[in-house]
């Protein structure tokens, strides 16, 4: 029993996989840009979309969001009514979006009237890890009210990222955490090749940095 459910793991993972190099291909053809943000539930990180795709947009850049979530159309109608185009996208139960059910979003997308797409995955740091959708980058949403030891407990999340980011850092001091110690923890896991990126999206501290960093 063991073996077969291993094997079907890997046989899906496989497939997942060439999804997403389908969609990284689709999205290049036409020229855009792409980020999965990942992140635990109240990590912030339909806010700091929100700011990304107003900064972008201040900067001529045309933005189309892919709102994932188990259910509902909360974030969706948070992103419309900050006046970014969206998407929602349910999984129905799962735990994370696919590179399958990202590309169903990108055939109900006009893709020729936009530049950057940024991917709302839901909100988990477990399984989102596993599951590469085909986007340009990675990113992991993470913020000080979760505690201090978030990267000691969520390894795979940071090690299958491209960029981290350290949010809500305007309030660390209010719930008692020490940025330091999760930017340490980080630069330990990643041995010092990676950096950890610090803002408050609520504050617009630290966006436009973030915007250089992924290059959109």
């Amino acid at each position: 029993m063991h073996i077969i459910q291993a094997g079907m793991e890997t046989d899906v993972l496989r497939a997942n996989s060439r999804k997403a190099h389908e969609n990284y291909h689709i999205m290049k053809e036409h020229g855009i840009k792409s980020v999965d943000f990942m992140g635990s539930i109240g990590a912030g990180k339909t806010a700091l979309i929100i700011e990304i795709g107003k900064k972008l947009a201040e900067n001529g850049k045309k933005v189309c969001v892919i709102a994932g979530d188990v259910t509902g159309d909360d974030d969706y109608k948070r992103f419309k009514a900050a006046g970014l185009d969206s998407v929602n996208c349910n999984t129905g139960k799962e735990c994370h979006l696919d590179a399958n059910l990202v590309r169903k979003s990108l055939d109900s997308i006009d893709l020729d009237n936009y530049d950057v797409i940024l991917v709302e995955n839901v909100g988990n740091l477990v399984c989102p890890a596993d599951f590469p959708l085909g986007t340009d980058y990675r990113v992991v949403v993470i913020s000080t009210t979760e505690g201090d030891d978030m990267v000691r407990k969520h390894h795979a999340v940071f090690q299958h990222s491209d960029l981290a980011i350290l949010n809500k850092m305007d309030i660390a001091d209010a719930v008692g955490v020490d940025p330091q110690v999760i930017i340490g923890d980080y630069s330990k896991l990643t041995g010092g090749l990676k950096s950890m990126y610090t803002c408050s999206a609520r504050k617009l501290t630290g966006v436009d940095e973030i915007i250089k960093a992924m290059d959109l």
